[in-house]
């Protein structure tokens, strides 16, 4: 351990997996920021947090199994020639999850009416969006773990760098779920960014790797355009002098 603290090694591999997995969590908060709202804010906020939790739990586990993790990625079934993976697998699983429930959510924002009441969900809804979360979380954590895997070789710069990765996204998923909350067709361009990373799991669980260079900048770019988009309105809404 002492040896890492005095490595610069250890420290650049600790610096690059860190952005490497904070980059790798933009998903993450993307869909925690969808999902909790659906939930009153009070709710909200305990949701973010259980996921947030989650995720790090689930992360550090996944860290924990290295062999059987590493097993994830050889083939355990054959379809056509192609052979698939349990990480495969599971990323497919994944995709269409992501792509499903951002068009459920799409459909709902689009078909909404103006009497229905979307201010009082039960429990089973809070409940719901736990559970989503929960599956949601696992399929992130499968795919960043197995980066970290591929890129360091020591356990504890792995756990170091997920660690600060999810505070970072703990910080960021308040301010970021407030936005989209307060801003509806940031919530749905948020919607959007979804079936795009969907798309993108399954294709990777196909062989079929999308650069997430191209993808992220599709996010900044349409992200940059509504942030003059809600500039733009807000300067329309000032009073006249």
């Amino acid at each position: 351990m002492i040896d890492l603290l005095t490595s610069p090694e250890a420290w650049a591999a600790l610096l690059t997996l860190t952005a490497l997995e904070i980059v790798l969590g933009i998903d993450n908060v993307i869909f925690l920021s969808v999902i909790v709202s659906r939930v009153p804010p009070r709710q909200a906020k305990q949701a973010r947090q259980i996921g947030l939790a989650l995720a790090l739990v689930f992360r550090i586990l996944l860290l924990s199994l290295l062999v059987w993790l590493i097993g994830l990625t050889q083939a355990v079934v054959t379809v056509k020639g192609l052979d698939f993976s349990w990480r495969d697998i599971i990323l497919i699983g994944g995709g269409l999850f992501l792509i499903a429930k951002a068009t459920h959510e799409i459909h709902g924002e689009v078909e909404a009416r103006d009497g229905e009441d979307d201010d009082a969900p039960s429990a089973s809804a809070f409940f719901w969006v736990i559970v989503q979360i929960i599956i949601i979380d696992m399929v992130f954590s499968l795919d960043s773990i197995i980066t970290a895997i591929g890129m360091a070789q020591d356990i504890e710069i792995m756990i170091a760098a997920v660690v600060i990765a999810c505070v970072v996204m703990y910080v960021s998923s308040g301010p970021v779920a407030r936005f989209v909350a307060d801003h509806p067709t940031t919530k749905m361009l948020a919607l959007a960014f979804l079936v795009l990373i969907g798309v993108a799991l399954v294709a990777d669980g196909f062989k079929f790797h999308i650069p997430r260079g191209y993808i992220y900048f599709a996010i900044a770019f349409s992200a940059a355009v509504e942030a003059f988009n809600v500039l733009a309105k807000r300067n329309r809404k000032k009073p006249v002098r």
